[in-house]
């Protein structure tokens, strides 16, 4: 099984990344199925939009996971109402919130089923990760390849989360803080794991913000509203790609990609 997961798409510039190099990766890699976080995929970098979605799902993406921005537009309602279930939220946010935090989709004769989780630590207060997981995987068959979507800020309560998972799911991808990190690793010879996967969207921004506007709001400590960058005309595109073994659920590889349009920017 080959499993391409794409890092935060953000705005246009991410969606521009996704259109130029995705083709190039699908030759490539030909991967059996595609995993993007979406939730800054929406114009102004805030949750994402129907046409967002749309215009992901064209492309190529199979499953679309979100975040601690999931809410962040209204169209989100609607999106996770559709009735063919690629878009998912965090398991633990409330009950009572619509839409789901897995999907299962059926690749040949095997099932692969993605899960979205949201951290704790300097993050909004949710239900405890490591509990809810636990409940979540205690009702998915063992056969099932496994990949954890864990968008978190902190890097210890990743790097715990892929340890606590370690033998119990194919991967556990981190997400959120949008920069690439160097500790793509197969924990325990079973688990890929990377703290964070990295960001699809501006080379020439603050985490695809404007530079202006965040380099501002830490000189002034004002509550400066904090704008997309939309000028660059270079981008970014951040993935890693999975290979499990031969009929096994056993993550063998774990493969950083790290694309530049524009390198010398």
């Amino acid at each position: 099984m080959k499993i391409l997961f794409i890092g935060d798409i953000v705005g246009n510039i991410g969606i521009k990344a996704l259109s130029e190099y995705l083709p190039v990766l699908k030759d490539k890699y030909q991967p059996d199925i595609i995993v993007a976080n979406g939730e800054n995929v929406a114009p102004n970098g805030r949750g994402i939009t129907k046409s967002a979605f749309n215009i992901l799902s064209s492309l190529g993406i199979n499953i679309i996971t979100t975040g601690n921005h999931v809410w962040d537009n209204d169209d989100i309602y609607d999106l996770l109402e559709m009735t063919n279930n690629s878009i998912i939220r965090p398991a633990n946010y409330s009950k009572s919130l619509p839409g789901e935090f897995l999907i299962t989709r059926k690749i040949g004769t095997k099932n692969i089923t993605v899960i979205n989780i949201c951290g704790q630590a300097f993050m909004n207060p949710l239900n405890c990760p490591f509990e809810s997981i636990d409940k979540i995987l205690a009702n998915i068959p063992k056969n099932h390849y496994i990949i954890v979507d864990f968008h978190a800020e902190a890097t210890s309560e990743k790097i715990a989360m892929g340890y606590y998972l370690s033998g119990k799911v194919t991967a556990v991808i981190g997400t959120h803080t949008h920069v690439q990190t160097n500790d793509a690793q197969i924990i325990k010879e079973h688990t890929a794991y990377i703290t964070d996967v990295g960001m699809t969207g501006s080379n020439s921004s603050v985490l695809g913000m404007s530079t202006e506007t965040v380099i501002k709001r830490f000189q002034t400590k004002l509550p400066i509203k904090l704008n997309l960058d939309t000028t660059s005309s270079g981008w970014q595109f951040s993935a890693v790609l999975i290979n499990t073994a031969n009929d096994s659920t056993i993550a063998k590889s774990i493969i950083p990609i790290k694309e530049l349009s524009n390198p010398n920017i």
